[in-house]
């Protein structure tokens, strides 16, 4: 349940990969868990080595994989009115497949 109250948390969440893109300067998946969706960010642009592995690794994710990232919650520049969680997004400083789908 991460909203704007959030900004500035580290905080953990495990789910399915809905969608990722690959947006050349750093990926983007869409999180979704029992709470609805959260956008987690990978930067690529400035990232160290771990930071580009996990970027290498979130663009090739498929739907269904199932992840858990450690990030910091950011308010997202663009908002998505859309979504209960549109104000906010997670900065990924971890990601581990819990399990891969083909």
């Amino acid at each position: 349940e991460l909203r704007i109250g959030h900004v500035g948390q580290m905080v953990t969440i495990s789910g399915w990969v809905q969608m990722s893109r690959d947006m050349n300067h750093f990926a983007f998946v869409d999180l979704r868990d029992r709470y609805g969706i959260t956008q987690v960010v990978f930067p690529k642009d400035g990232a160290d080595e771990a930071g580009l592995e996990r970027y290498q690794l979130a663009k090739g994710m498929g739907r269904e994989y199932v992840v858990k990232v450690t990030g910091k919650v950011v308010e997202r520049i663009a908002k998505n009115k859309d979504r209960e969680t549109g104000e906010i997004e997670i900065v990924a400083e971890s990601i581990e497949v819990l399990n891969a789908s083909s």
